[in-house]
């Protein structure tokens, strides 16, 4: 007997998207800390990269799947977006030609992007920077991209090593970008402010001369065979 499947579309419109409390909350938190608290997961590629340091993104994820040197499906998310999206952009790490610019910035700007992550080049990175518009990629490139080729919007896809679903957490700062499950962002915030209070309190005690090496450190050494038990450096 042969087992037929619904066909999704290759546009899918609709979908959840991390609440927006939940957005504001994450915001305020190091990429760092959110992946700690996410079990040392879900982070990109580092060649995947700010524009400046000083860009900061945090929302809800919008996937979108392009081919190589092409950014159709760019344009055709661009017309779905909501304010406050992230645009994620699978471009293959492709670096032959740019799939954004200052044009396309301007746009995302008027409709309120929050910003745009891409696994491939850009270009107009001056007036970008000077837009001040959060833009993450793996490099620059002045060639233009073709816009002749379908793709997929609001699939998983696959960015930098880590996958990503529509709606996820994307928080992104100087360090990179941490891609948070949207079930599992809730879960996470007061875990997140749980480490912040205990790395503030680590760091105070190390420059006041109290706690000058970790008080995990022995038992971590005993439980790896470096130490005996007992036994302490």
């Amino acid at each position: 007997m042969t087992t037929t499947f619904p066909s999704q579309p290759d546009v899918i419109r609709e979908f959840e998207r991390v609440d927006p409390a939940i957005v504001a909350i994450a915001a305020q938190y190091p990429s760092s800390i959110l992946a700690d608290v996410a079990g040392r997961r879900g982070t990109l590629s580092s060649r995947i990269a700010p524009l400046a340091p000083t860009m900061r993104i945090a929302g809800p994820a919008l996937t979108i799947e392009v081919r190589p040197g092409d950014n159709l499906m760019i344009h055709a998310a661009m017309a779905l977006a909501q304010p406050g999206d992230v645009l994620v952009i699978d471009g293959k790490g492709d670096e032959t030609c740019a799939l954004m610019g200052e044009i396309m910035v301007s746009q995302c700007m008027a409709i309120g992007i929050a910003g745009v992550i891409i696994y491939g080049s850009v270009r107009d990175t001056e007036a970008i920077r000077a837009l001040g518009f959060p833009m993450y990629a793996t490099g620059a490139n002045p060639n233009g991209p073709t816009k002749l080729i379908p793709g997929r919007l609001n699939w998983p896809i696959s960015v930098g090593g880590t996958t990503v679903n529509p709606g996820d957490l994307i928080v992104a700062d100087a360090d990179g970008v941490v891609v948070v499950e949207r079930r599992k962002a809730a879960s996470l915030m007061p875990l997140a402010k749980q480490k912040v209070i205990d790395e503030t309190t680590r760091i105070a005690g190390i420059r006041n001369g109290e706690q000058l090496r970790p008080k995990w450190l022995d038992g971590a050494l005993r439980k790896a065979g470096v130490l005996a038990e007992g036994e302490t450096l």
